[in-house]
């Protein structure tokens, strides 16, 4: 079985996820439903949540 990393290539940032990777993700995260209402605000994309999540730990940022 092939390695899964979060790097896609040569010169990309660590903490961007590959699509490979995401492929793989995407599925086991729960799909949330908008209220009708009181909706509030949209919520981020999942995918970009955890390339947020990835470059604090990367990075050691506070």
């Amino acid at each position: 079985m092939r390695e899964l990393s979060v790097r896609s290539g040569v010169g990309t940032s660590p903490w961007i996820v590959s699509d490979e990777l995401w492929d793989r993700l995407g599925p086991l995260l729960p799909q949330r439903e908008r209220r009708f209402r009181y909706p509030g605000r949209k919520a981020l994309p999942d995918r970009d949540v955890l390339c947020g999540i990835l470059y604090v730990l990367h990075t050691g940022i506070q």
